[in-house]
Parts: structure tokens; sequence; C-alpha cells
């Protein structure tokens, strides 16, 4: 893709500023924008840190199904040595020792589970679901970022295009302030017209004021979205809009298949159903099994070292209904989450229709304000011919003037309302995530706007 060199054009000082810091006049692109701003939001790192929590629970889920290895030990130190008394008549009580007054034991144990009754593999379900969860929100959070960047991007690019129209109306009004005022010493034209033009000319130096301020703004709120310094010179490349060849239908399609949140709550139904049939599942027999090797200091007792084996079984026979509830509960969210995601589903459909509409409105919105543009120099030119032989009044240049400023603002509110439909169309359809050559975004470079 050739990069074309611009110049944002924030007046003089915009461009001393850039040559001044040192930096490359080269165009920064959407996609350039978009990597910038994917790396520096906390909100991402945030989602990341999300989905590896989630992660880590799956493991841990995993990790329920593996045998359990513990070991213990310790010191012990007793007041009285343990002994019972034996009494066989005729003979007196005799006290028999059972052990040592101190001494050190140590033990170790396995365990692993042989039945849970489908506790285990629901819950590593519900986890795997809850993973999913997390990325499908992880993608989220970057569907609405990249939404965010091309707004300030474009309003980076609408608000130059305000400067330079602001400039050029200072511009053409001051040549014909000029012109008035030689005419008005020559005795042509009434101190009036004079004065009405230098009332002009004073209003359009102050929309030019107001429109570098509202550049400068756009800029930093730019830079503020990307990470870097707020009066970091800012370079975009131009965009235009693209034609949607889609039907409605073959988007809205896209759209139900691609949007994070409809999967996320899909998916966040899925781990609830699991969630429960884990909580359910506790009420069942719970089968185990553990062996292991104690050892316990005792010169009194014969085999101080024993191994054993264990098969156990555990049921709770009533529970006052915890495990029960606690499913239902679960169940009872998960048919929310699944209502939810039908809701949703029809605003995501609705959300595709009217960004279509959107596209189609503002480039029809494109076409009529470009045959404006130059109807509008038409007239600005023979007003001020007339004016000049006499045959019209100032106040038609000036509302020509007006006319010709107007015409150039609605055009470029009418080019930047078109790119930012195609790109929230890219958004309600979802293809914001998708990557690689062929995707539908909706963007090109060009440099062949009509500028004032």
């Amino acid at each position: 893709m050739n990069i074309r060199i611009r110049y944002f054009t924030a007046g003089f000082a915009g461009l001393l500023a850039v040559l001044a810091a040192g930096v490359p006049a080269v165009a920064e692109t959407l996609d350039q924008a978009w990597e910038a701003a994917l790396a520096a939001d906390r909100r991402m790192r945030a989602a990341g840190h999300h989905t590896q929590s989630a992660e880590e629970a799956l493991a841990a889920a995993r990790g329920a199904r593996l045998p359990r290895l513990s070991v213990e030990g310790g010191y012990t130190v007793l007041d009285n040595a343990q002994a019972i008394v034996v009494t066989i008549p005729p003979f007196p009580p005799q006290e028999l020792p059972l052990g040592q007054d101190k001494g050190y034991s140590y033990r170790g144990i396995v365990s692993v589970p042989l039945y849970t009754g489908g506790r285990l593999s629901s819950g590593i379900e519900a986890a795997r679901a809850g993973v999913q969860v997390a990325r499908q929100d992880e993608a989220r959070t970057v569907l609405d970022l990249k939404l965010q960047v091309v707004e300030l991007y474009a309003a980076v690019l609408r608000a130059r295009r305000g400067v330079e129209v602001a400039e050029k109306n200072a511009e053409s009004l001051t040549a014909h302030t000029q012109d008035v005022a030689n005419r008005f010493h020559q005795g042509q034209v009434a101190k009036n017209d004079l004065l009405a033009a230098q009332v002009a000319l004073a209003d359009a130096r102050q929309r030019a004021i107001q429109a570098h301020s509202a550049l400068d703004l756009a800029q930093a709120s730019y830079n503020r979205q990307l990470g870097r310094a707020l009066t970091e010179p800012v370079v975009l490349d131009e965009l235009t809009p693209q034609p949607v060849n889609e039907e409605l239908a073959a988007l809205t399609a896209r759209a139900l298949q691609q949007r994070p949140e409809l999967a996320g709550l899909g998916e966040q139904s899925t781990r609830l159903r699991q969630q429960a049939a884990s909580e359910r599942a506790a009420s069942r027999p719970q089968v185990y099994m553990s062996g292991g090797y104690r050892y316990e200091e005792n010169r009194y007792q014969l085999y101080e070292g024993v191994w054993s084996a264990t098969v156990g079984v555990k049921w709770d026979l009533f529970d006052g209904g915890i495990a029960r509830h606690q499913a239902g509960a679960s169940n009872a969210r998960a048919e929310a989450a699944a209502q939810e995601r039908d809701d949703l589903a029809s605003f995501v459909a609705l959300q595709v229709r009217k960004a279509q509409l959107d596209v189609t409105e503002t480039r029809q919105r494109v076409d009529v304000s470009r045959e404006a543009l130059a109807q509008s120099e038409e007239n600005l030119n023979v007003a001020k011919s007339r004016y000049r032989a006499g045959l019209a009044t100032n106040t038609v240049v000036l509302d020509a003037e007006t006319q010709r400023t107007q015409s150039y603002t609605n055009y470029n509110n009418a080019l930047y309302d078109a790119v930012l439909a195609s790109q929230r169309l890219r958004y309600a359809v979802g293809d914001f995530l998708v990557t690689g050559p062929g995707r539908p975004d909706g963007m090109s470079s060009s440099s062949s706007e009509a500028k004032p």
C-alpha cells in the first residue's frame, strides 16, 4: 500500500511543530492507530487478565480429577506417657505403658476420586465455558476500542478540514474587504459596505480561531486514546467511505455469527447449566480411594510403620436441600442469559439495519453536497464580478461567501459521516475482529476529495 505524506493542516504552526520535533511527516493509517491503541489501552490489559484468570480456573477444575498427595509430620511431647491399669487377681493392679511421653511421627496419603456423580466433569465443562466467556468479553473490548479509535480518527480529519474551510473563508473575506476598502476610498461605495465586510471578516477570523482550537482538542483526544503525549503531532492518512455491496440479510447473518456479545451470552448460559449440574451432583454418592504410609515412634508398639489402603464412600443423604436449590438458582441464571441473548440478537439485527441505512443516506448526502461545491464557487465568482461592475450589492457577495463556506462544511460533514457510517456498519457486523486480505473494511485511502 502506498503511504502518502501529508501534513496536518493546523496552519503553518502545526507544520513547524512537526518539523521541529523531528517526527517524520508520514501519515498514520487506521490499522496502525488500532494497533497502538490495543497495545496502550488498560481495558485490554484488564480483559487479558480476566481471560488468564478463567484459564487458571479451568486448570484448577481439571486438577481435581488427579491424585492428591499430602504429607505431614511432627514431634509430640506429653505431660504423661500413655498407660493402662491392668488388674489380674490375686495380683495387685499394674500399670502397663502404651506409648512414649515424646516422639516424632509422619505420614503420607494419596487419594483419588473414583466416582463423583458428574460433579468434576460438569465443573470442568463450566470452567471451559467460563474461558470462552472471558475470551468473548476480550473480543468485545477490542470491538468497542476500535470503534472509539475510528471515531477519534475521523474527528481529527473532520477538524482538519474545518480549519481549512475557516482559513479559506477568512482569506477570501480579507481579499474582499481590501477590495471594498479600495472602492470606498475612491468614493465608489458607501461606508456601510466597508463596515459590513469588516464585520464579516472579524466573524470569519473568530471561526478560524475556534476551528484551530477544535483541531487541537481532537488531536489531544486522539493521542490520549493511543497512550501518547497530548501535544504529540498527529499526522493521519485520509479516509473515504466505500460502498456496501452485501444484502441486509447477509450482513445480519454474519453479525449474528460474529458478534462476541452474542457468543459470550451463549457461553455464559452453558457455563451456568454445567455449574448447576455440578452442584446437583454433590448430592450423589462420592466414591474415593486413598492409601498411604504412617510412622509413629513408639517402642511399646509392635509395628511403628503401617501401610494402608481405603476405598470410601461419602453420601449426603440430606443436606437441607442446599444442593438442589443451588442448582435451581444456577439454572435460572442460565435461562436469564439465554433470554438476554435472544433479546440482544434482535437488537443486533436492528443495529445492522440502521448502520446500512446510514451508509446509504450519507453516501447520497456526499453526492448532493459535492455537486453544490462547484455551484457555490461559481456563484461567488459571479457575485464578485457583478459587485465590481456595480450590478450587485455588497450583501450579495457576503451571502455568496457564506453559502460557499456552508457548502464545503456540508460536504465535509457528509464525507466523514459516511466514513463513520461505513465503520459503524463494520462494528455492527463484527468485521473489526476479522483480519486478513479481503475483509470488508469499508475504508480506503484517497487524496482526490474536494478541498476549499
